[in-house]
């Protein structure tokens, strides 16, 4: 759960998800609700992308399963070095209420994002699977809620770019330990 959350965590930081939270916070004005759908939203999301991983497992050789976690914790790593930017289409908030905007376009936009796939390859390394998909929102809501609460003045001074090479690092760190902590010492 501890892998899990701070991978996301510090991933999700300058993602794209995190700036359709600031948006949302700045169209809305209205916190608690953002942060409940930010909520439900990735729980839903995470537990499909978990149980996926978990799926994948179950049916891949161990060998295999390990080089291709080993590849994917490598794979995203990179992808973490590549910032994120809020399209002009992404900043057009739904016509819905805060909860409801924030639910439908945090599941969609997640989709196929950095922290979804991270989920994936973190299901199919751990378990319990509850684990990893508590571990994961929670990191998604440490990076995103003070996003909504405090808004523009504190999204304004996070060091995005170290953030980004934290990621790196860790999923690199990450992918290195799976390649060496399965083979005889």
């Amino acid at each position: 759960m501890l892998v899990s959350t701070l991978a996301v965590a510090i991933a999700e930081i300058g993602d794209k998800t995190q700036l359709l939270a600031l948006v949302l916070a700045a169209r809305y004005r209205k916190p608690w609700p953002i942060v409940a759908g930010i909520l439900v939203a990735t729980v839903l999301n995470h537990a499909l992308a978990g149980w996926l991983g978990a799926l994948v497992s179950g049916w891949v050789n161990p060998d295999y399963l390990r080089w291709g976690v080993v590849l994917s914790f490598l794979a995203v790593a990179a992808w973490a070095l590549v910032p994120d930017k809020l399209d002009e289409d992404d900043a057009k908030a739904p016509r819905f209420g805060p909860f409801v905007a924030t639910l439908i376009a945090f599941f969609l936009v997640e989709m196929g994002d950095k922290t979804q796939v991270a989920t994936v390859v973190l299901a199919a390394q751990y378990e319990p699977l509850w684990q990893v998909v508590a571990g994961t929102s929670l990191g998604m809501m440490l990076a995103n809620a003070p996003v909504v609460v405090l808004g523009a003045r504190f999204a304004a001074k996070l060091p995005l770019k170290a953030a980004r090479y934290a990621a790196a690092a860790l999923f690199a760190g990450l992918g290195l330990w799976v390649a060496f902590a399965g083979l005889p010492g």
